[in-house]
């Protein structure tokens, strides 16, 4: 099927019988053509089926109406709740998304930066993979003035804003829940603690070790991928340990999950013989038995508030190319998992 020739402003100068600038002049409302004049071309245009370009329009302000999103992995509630709360906010304002996944590889993300620069995003959000070790990829886009916000996997600089949660906060409100339980060998399962997120979650899981006066063990500490076989791994650790703990505090609802199961499968009682708390407020949460207490970490909310301050700053509105901390609210929501029976004094 041949493909119908798109209408250009040179043929409806011809209709006319006027230059081609002038029909660019119209169609852009320039006061430098009549009334009468515009009206005729807005007309012609409209009969002859002639759609602006709005990609060549924008090149020419400078502007391409797109926003960038680089994340850690897209298999994850938590990403797909802030890429939801993104894409509402930028919908709204009339920006389109390009999105990009470093599937947790510095490379990668580093390609992803390069790509969507040279696809001129008139800003960037982004998550930080495992493996970042400096921001130097995103030089550039500080050069050309374009603004880059950082959200829950964070390094602060001075030309960015960070949107994050208070996770040294969370990690002790979660791991004190347990100690309230009657938990005193409390395990932590988490990921990299190179990465502000866990780093922070264990550092809040020490501090309210130390405020009860538990000793902290290093064998307490499982450190692991939170990827499926984690929750495996970390529960038959538990359960190798002499005396086996009874609490467990677990920086992934998922890998909580699938610990829950496995060491159900094996006996162990949850939580009459460890009491468990996961993070995120995933929906699995609801679904696991028993289900799972763990800290609300409100995705959505964190992408509205990335993708706002970020389009408030390209409209003039706000500056974030500054040092800035957004704090989101969270919470812990208790459940079934961490509730024991019979509590200790």
């Amino acid at each position: 099927m041949k493909k119908t020739r798109e209408v250009t402003i040179y043929d409806i100068a011809k209709e006319l019988n006027i230059a081609a600038s002038t029909v660019s002049r119209g169609l852009q409302d320039s006061p430098e053509i009549g009334k009468k004049t515009k009206k005729k071309i807005f007309e012609t245009a409209t009969k002859m089926g002639y759609h602006v370009n709005q990609y060549a329009r924008r090149l020419r302000q400078q502007q391409s109406n797109t926003i960038g999103v680089i994340v850690h992995r897209l298999n994850s509630n938590f990403v797909t709740s802030v890429l939801a709360g993104i894409e509402k906010v930028t919908t709204q304002a009339g920006y389109d998304l390009l999105i990009a996944n470093s599937s947790e590889s510095h490379s990668q993300e580093v390609a992803n930066a390069k790509s969507l620069f040279h696809k001129r995003v008139d800003g960037l959000i982004v998550s930080l993979s495992f493996e970042t070790i400096d921001l130097d990829h995103f030089n550039e886009f500080t050069e050309k003035g374009i603004p880059v916000l950082f959200f829950d996997r964070v390094e602060q600089d001075k030309h960015s804003t960070i949107v994050i949660i208070d996770n040294i906060k969370c990690g002790y409100i979660a791991t004190k829940h347990l100690i309230d339980q009657g938990c005193k060998r409390i395990v932590h399962v988490t990921s990299s603690l190179n990465r502000n997120v866990y780093a922070q979650r264990y550092k809040g899981y020490r501090k309210a070790l130390a405020e009860h006066k538990l000793s902290f063990n290093e064998n307490l500490l499982i450190v692991g991928n939170l990827t499926e076989d984690t929750g495996v791994e970390a529960a038959m650790q538990m359960m190798k340990m002499n005396p086996m703990p009874d609490g467990a505090f677990i920086t992934s609802d998922f890998v909580a999950s699938m610990c829950i199961r496995t060491l159900k499968e094996n006996g162990v009682s949850v939580p009459d013989d460890i009491a468990i708390v996961g993070f995120n407020n995933d929906p699995i949460c609801k679904i696991v038995e028993p289900t799972l207490t763990t800290i609300n970490y409100p995705g959505e909310d964190m992408g509205e508030i990335a993708a706002r301050n970020l389009i408030n700053h390209l409209n003039g509105l706000t500056n974030i190319s500054q040092t800035n901390t957004i704090t989101v609210r969270s919470e812990l929501v208790v459940r079934k998992s961490s509730l024991k029976k019979t509590k200790t004094n």
